[in-house]
């Protein structure tokens, strides 16, 4: 079996379980290759949409029902930790919306959030949302990525020019990590 054929038939688990463990990376990869027509394009925002909500449900159950173990309560010392705390308490909504797209909290906030008293059901709902948004953002960015190479080489027809251009959404993504990281650490001082 080719390695296309094993992408057409379990790409869309892939990119959910990767947008669940790894996210941005997973989910941009499966975008450039919806855009090489290996995968739908709906099928990847879904699939991506639904592994970031599972996931971030999971942490933020283990954070609700664990609060009180040392595991837990060694993460909460961490200053991550404490950070995703004092944004959820100034903007508890906003916070939950936007947490997912916040490089080094990305893990971290749902638990936290977990233990603090924002009912399970009110952050089902905007965990739901913001997940939604996500999936589909992420996944248009990697398939937009995908006809920008497209353009510069020529159709992309053989899986190495896909791994090629997969290394560079990773190199993009990383890029963009940084300077968002850098640009929120900024305004955080400025609100302290």
């Amino acid at each position: 079996m080719s390695l296309e054929t094993f992408i057409a038939h379990f790409g869309l688990l892939a990119v959910g379980l990767g947008a669940a463990a790894e996210g941005e990376t997973a989910l941009m990869t499966g975008g450039l290759l919806a855009h090489q027509g290996l995968l739908p394009i709906g099928g990847v925002m879904a699939a991506g949409a639904i592994g970031s909500f599972l996931a971030d449900e999971i942490f933020f159950f283990l954070g609700r029902h664990f609060r009180a173990r040392p595991a837990v309560r060694a993460l909460s010392e961490k200053p991550a930790f404490a950070r995703a705390l004092a944004l959820l308490e100034r903007h508890p909504v906003g916070f939950i919306l936007a947490f997912r797209f916040l490089y080094g909290l990305r893990t971290v906030s749902p638990i936290a959030i977990g233990t603090s008293s924002i009912p399970a059901r009110r952050f089902i709902v905007l965990n739901a949302l913001a997940a939604t948004v996500w999936g589909i953002a992420i996944a248009a960015i990697g398939y937009t990525f995908g006809q920008a190479i497209e353009m510069a080489f020529g159709k992309l027809g053989r899986i190495e020019h896909v791994a090629i251009a997969a290394a560079g959404l990773a190199v993009l993504a990383a890029g963009t990590i940084v300077l968002v990281r850098r640009r929120l650490a900024r305004v955080a001082k400025a609100a302290d």
